[in-house]
């Protein structure tokens, strides 16, 4: 980016406290935010800031001038529970000018919300919580982490696509065998990641029918 004179000009890097970031969903899976949190305490102390840098929370700014975080929800809930204050945010949309119903809505459209609770049930937009403190687990979710990172499926740009397959297993793998036999969990969601009936999924990478 230059300005006027056309001198190169640096990325504006706001530093916001992780208090004051507003979700646009309503849970996470914890077993994975657990993950994150692991990974950050084996940093040194000097690699913080760098680590923080390179790992930017995208926000949407709206209303009331507040961060609505559109990704990385995860690490925004670990970095909390690790006693960050602060991180740094880059801003994808800045919708300050919109009225509150209109700001939800187009988040809405834009696939930059996701107001569905730990059961899979989309709940009103006022049911998101205000921190990322306040996100509820989803086991579900994690397993749906997991199963990309073991191969099931690739990353996809489409919005909430772990969200996606989260609903999928939840109607397929049993909620008892997440809790207690975690390894037959991801076993059952591999076999159904790499069948046909989950070729519907974004980021779907199983056989295709070459007839």
């Amino acid at each position: 980016m230059a300005d006027p004179q056309g001198h190169a000009q640096s990325p504006l890097l706001h530093s916001v406290d992780i208090a004051d970031l507003r979700p646009t969903q309503m849970t996470v899976g914890m077993r994975e935010v657990e993950q994150k949190r692991k990974e950050w305490r084996t940093l040194d102390v000097s690699k913080t800031g760098g680590f923080l840098g390179r790992h930017m929370i995208p926000v949407v700014r709206g209303p009331k001038s507040r961060n609505y975080v559109v990704d990385h929800h995860h690490l925004a809930r670990a970095l909390y529970e690790e006693g960050v204050k602060e991180v740094l945010t880059t801003t994808v949309a800045d919708l300050r000018a919109l009225e509150k119903d209109e700001f939800w809505t187009f988040l809405d459209n834009r696939g930059w919300m996701h107001p569905f609770d730990a059961d899979g049930v989309r709940q009103p937009r006022t049911s998101l919580p205000k921190t990322v403190a306040h996100m509820e687990d989803d086991p579900y979710r994690s397993l749906a982490g997991e199963l990309r990172f073991a191969g099931g499926y690739a990353k996809d740009t489409t919005p909430f696509s772990e969200f996606l397959w989260a609903d999928a297993l939840r109607r397929r793998v049993d909620s008892k065998t997440i809790k207690d036999d975690p390894d037959t969990a991801l076993e059952q969601a591999l076999a159904f990641a790499k069948s046909s009936a989950a070729s519907y999924l974004p980021g779907w990478c199983g056989p295709h029918d070459r007839r």
